[in-house]
């Protein structure tokens, strides 16, 4: 991150106000980013979801054998695990949430598209949703990231090595069947994370989703 500063202004030579200046401005990605979490909304929000899952579909069904195994590659030690998903609605996310939460593999951060509302795009970050920096969904070439390209790969190096459950999304809903820009963002985070050596491994999590009908 201090590289890219730099040498986006390579005349300020490091002093105290262009310190200042970058320091504000690495702030305000991570801000675009995630926000912190909120308790009290994670657990408002784990007690509605099951009520409103109820309303919405006659049952939720897991492959018990499937996520006995997840289960298993959560308690490896030192290697995150990354979950690599389907994406057919909008309630994909906050119900794979519950789900991770509710077998005690933790509260994951969730890749999250483009959302009009600001209201709604700053509750899904104190929920655990993670965003592209602006601009960053439709720029595809390394030369054009700059900055908060350098922030956002230092943000998923501290996700992997804490641990926290990622979960990306390889589509945008509806499913086109492609790999979506903002997922080959996020996943090219991933793969730099282990070429840089931040973390030794990461386990990969395929998940499908697939419902009677879509909400």
């Amino acid at each position: 991150v201090q590289d890219a500063a730099s040498s986006q202004d390579p005349r300020s030579g490091g002093d105290e106000g262009s310190r200042q200046r970058w320091k504000e401005e690495i702030c305000r990605i991570v801000g675009e980013i995630q926000a912190p979490l909120s308790p009290l909304l994670l657990r408002l929000c784990h007690w509605l979801l099951p009520k409103l899952l109820t309303r919405l579909f006659l049952s939720v069904q897991l492959h018990c054998g499937q996520l006995e195994m997840v289960l298993r590659a959560a308690r490896t030690p030192e290697v995150p695990l990354v979950f690599l998903c389907s994406h057919q609605s909008q309630v994909d996310g906050p119900l794979l949430s519950f789900i991770l939460l509710s077998q005690g593999i933790g509260l994951p951060r969730v890749t999250v598209g483009a959302w009009p509302s600001p209201s709604l795009r700053s509750l899904l970050q104190r929920l655990g949703g993670i965003f592209l920096p602006s601009g960053m969904a439709q720029t595809l070439s390394d030369q054009d990231e700059g900055l908060p390209g350098a922030v956002l790969d230092a943000y998923i190096q501290e996700v992997l090595q804490s641990r926290q459950p990622l979960i990306l999304f390889l589509e945008e809903p509806p499913a086109s069947l492609q790999l979506a820009d903002p997922a080959r963002c996020w996943l090219l985070r991933v793969l730099r994370a282990l070429q840089d050596g931040a973390v030794p491994d990461v386990l990969v999590v395929p998940v499908g989703i697939a419902y009677d009908v879509a909400p």
